[in-house]
């Protein structure tokens, strides 16, 4: 049974899915979108995974995201997937990085993960 189910997305795309913890990156930490060398990339390059998590406070967001994981797992409903949420602007940087940083945490601690990028390939959002 998966324990854990991590979902990055873009809010340009759709509403936020559902979840247990939904967590923003959109107005407190930069966008590489405004970098023109990164705009076309995603977060499956390298570049854009370096940029983003060189970022003020993104570390101290992901500590405390694991720590909402082990928390909720700790919990009486245990019987059902933790579910966590990355969004960003248009889901192919900032919250993808970050997802697939806790989804590795994740599973480098044993527990079974499910790991959706919903508009990582989604076409880029101009603004």
């Amino acid at each position: 049974m998966t324990q854990v189910e991590i979902t990055s997305f873009g809010y340009l795309h759709g509403t936020a899915p559902e979840a247990r913890v939904t967590i923003d990156l959109r107005h407190h930490f930069r966008d590489p979108h405004v970098r023109p060398e990164l705009r076309y990339l995603t977060a499956h390059d390298e570049a854009v995974r370096d940029a983003v998590l060189a970022t003020d406070g993104i570390e101290e967001v992901l500590q405390a995201a694991a720590a909402m994981v082990t928390a909720f797992l700790a919990g009486p409903r245990q019987d059902e997937p933790v579910t966590v949420a990355f969004g960003c602007a248009g889901g192919r940087h900032r919250a993808a990085t970050a997802a697939a940083v806790l989804a590795q945490r994740c599973a480098d601690r044993g527990l079974d993960v499910l790991l959706v990028h919903r508009d990582l390939d989604k076409d880029v959002v101009e603004r």
